[in-house]
């Protein structure tokens, strides 16, 4: 045998082995009703299950506790008594899960990384829902508590500006004003010259009125992750364009929700 055949059967078997735990740590709270381990003359749900598969306390005490909390939740339960989902993203989620979007995050957790489940949980905190559905990902929103500071020149020309009686307000407000006014511009300029294509190569002009107007961050206001991917928040299919009045720079965690959301929304409607 190899090293890579051998490897191979680790990766595999140890996959098994994984998917056949999640499955015997689902079991563990109707065990416990039914005080099925002492029949196997254990004193406790705990013993039994560090006897037959070396789970520690706090992982059964969380698997108790999570079939509890979705006793009234039909899909997230049926996830966790048959091991189709470990016990760590079924907890990521627990705190944000109502009878409303219960199905949509039974969906989610098959679907994402714990990674990107942690975003969506920050997410569905933060973010207002209509109707089921949530708002969209890239409406504006306001966040209290992001400060940032101005350099101590900038400071002194607006406090001079102030002190001569100048609304510091309406200068800055205009100033923004025109910047969003150019970056319009130059997004209808670019959107203009592009033509359909059926290459998902995004140009380097549209790239850069994107910088221009998100910078390198991920456009999602609450998110503060460097941007890494581009979002067609207009299905790429459907207008063969990379127009980019209907694209947004998303950090990794949130284009994979972009796309789970996509697939919420078009289930809605």
């Amino acid at each position: 045998m190899t090293d890579e055949q051998l490897l191979r059967l680790c990766e595999k078997f140890g996959k098994r082995a994984l998917l056949w735990r999640q499955k015997f740590t689902g079991l563990l709270p109707e065990v416990n009703r039914r005080r099925l381990y002492e029949k196997r003359g254990c004193q406790s749900i705990f013993e039994f299950a560090y006897k037959l598969a070396g789970l520690s306390k706090e992982q059964v005490q969380r698997a108790v506790q999570l079939e509890r909390t979705f006793l009234d939740k039909p899909a997230l339960h049926e996830l966790l008594v048959r091991g189709q989902a470990s016990l760590s993203k079924l907890a990521k989620i627990a705190s944000v899960a109502t009878l409303e979007n219960e199905e949509f995050l039974a969906e989610q957790v098959k679907r994402l990384p714990r990674k990107a489940l942690e975003t969506l949980v920050r997410d569905e905190r933060v973010f207002e829902k209509q109707n089921g559905v949530p708002k969209p990902l890239f409406a504006v929103k306001v966040v209290p508590g992001n400060n940032f500071e101005l350099s101590d020149e900038v400071v002194q020309k607006l406090r001079r500006l102030h002190e001569q009686g100048q609304d510091v307000d309406a200068i800055l407000l205009g100033l923004l004003e025109l910047r969003e006014e150019r970056i319009a511009r130059e997004k209808e300029e670019v959107a203009s010259g592009l033509k359909a294509t059926d290459s998902h190569y995004i140009p380097v002009r549209v790239r850069r009125v994107l910088r221009e107007e998100f910078g390198k961050k991920c456009s999602i206001m609450t998110c503060p992750k460097p941007a890494e991917e581009i979002h067609h928040t207009q299905r790429f299919f459907l207008g063969r364009s990379h127009d980019p009045h209907y694209l947004a720079p998303l950090c990794h965690e949130h284009h994979q929700l972009a796309h789970a959301v996509d697939v919420r929304v078009r289930e809605h409607w």
